[in-house]
């Protein structure tokens, strides 16, 4: 089958789903691509917007599945060790209506057809936190409110299944360890001035090793996986929590609290000063206030550290793998926010591992 034969096999797909929907004499307009396989297209209907999520399931592996050995998930592939949704659009409804319950601004999905990864839901709109600040609106709002929408996601219970029945399963010590290691993967690939030997390879598993089994440990609460600037929306027309609109959060995992903070507070794709991470977290401990801030952020830094050098591995595969060079620009910001993290009490072990395989200069501050 050729590339121009899927492509129309696949609208098709998409025409008939549209018009069972209701939505067959909507104007379709292409959004722009991203890092997944996931599209999107904005659909407009008497009036109104809506969004079309076009993710085809079979253009991932497995994903884990509930109950699942290591074993079992290593036999299934990336996407099951890691615990990624692996395309399955179900556990985007599920956590959309997780989220919308409890008060939160995720969008509402008015038809689905999960089998062919389809579905039409609400339109949140252009709002995107990056965007607005690009265009002079001041940040430090912005993110306080994202930190409390956090904040009421972290006093509540998470659930051991979503609505519908999609397992919310833990960020454990498999998937944290994958994440991690494709630093060591593809780093190396990206830039061959880096081999690393068998030796650095089992210091950089018997350093992590402690550090994956406390995040395990404090996996508590409910976690979007992708919480930044990109995937917040703000909807000034609403109240309180509901003003921040969240987008992509299909990888949902329960995990340690401090996960989307660190992924809002030191982003990939943007510059966040070191004067709004500190209110944000002075904010989000004031909300907090039975949290240990010491312990609290001796897994933040962590944890952070560990993101980053997943991100690494991830841009390096994208720019390797995929071809897709503009990632590289990305990089610089993580190499920094790791040399700052590396300076904390406890991640001395680590620091020395980055300056003992050569990347000390890329340790240093922007």
């Amino acid at each position: 089958m050729t590339a121009n034969t899927v492509a129309d096999t696949r609208e098709s797909v998409k025409v008939r789903f549209l018009t069972e929907a209701g939505f067959a004499d909507a104007e379709r307009h292409p959004l722009p691509g991203d890092a997944s396989t996931r599209r999107y297209e904005r659909l407009v209907r008497d009036g109104k917007t809506f969004m079309l999520m076009d993710q085809p399931p079979a253009l991932e592996t497995q994903p884990c599945r509930a109950g699942e050995t290591e074993a079992e998930r290593k036999a299934s592939g990336y996407n099951a060790m890691a615990r990624l949704a692996a395309g399955r659009i179900d556990a985007f409804v599920g956590a959309a209506r997780y989220m919308r319950g409890q008060g939160l601004s995720a969008p509402e999905v008015f038809d689905l057809d999960a089998s062919n990864g389809l579905l039409v839901s609400e339109d949140l709109g252009d709002g995107l936190f990056a965007r607005l600040i690009e265009d002079g609106e001041e940040p430090l709002p912005l993110y306080l409110s994202a930190v409390e929408a956090l904040a009421r996601l972290h006093a509540l219970a998470p659930p051991e299944e979503l609505p519908g029945g999609w397992p919310l399963l833990t960020y454990d010590n498999l998937a944290l360890k994958t994440g991690a290691d494709l630093f060591v993967e593809w780093y190396p690939r990206f830039d061959p001035e880096f081999p690393l030997s068998e030796e650095a390879l089992l210091e950089w598993e018997s350093l992590w090793e402690p550090l994956r089994q406390r995040a395990e440990a404090g996996a508590s609460v409910f976690i979007h996986r992708d919480y930044h600037a990109e995937n917040l929306l703000w909807l000034p027309g609403r109240v309180g929590v509901a003003r921040v609109g969240m987008i992509d959060f299909q990888d949902c995992l329960r995990g340690h609290p401090s996960w989307d903070l660190h992924s809002l507070l030191q982003d990939a794709r943007r510059d966040v000063s070191p004067e709004i991470e500190r209110a944000a977290l002075d904010h989000y401990f004031s909300l907090r206030p039975d949290t240990d801030r010491d312990a609290f952020m001796r897994d933040y830094t962590a944890l952070a550290t560990l993101n980053e050098a997943r991100i690494l591995g991830i841009f390096a595969r994208l720019v390797v793998h995929y071809k897709k060079p503009r990632y590289e620009a990305f990089m610089p910001r993580m190499w920094h926010h790791l040399g700052r993290n590396l300076k904390a009490p406890g991640m001395e072990g680590l620091h020395n591992w980055f300056i003992k395989n050569g990347f000390g200069n890329k340790l240093i501050s922007l």
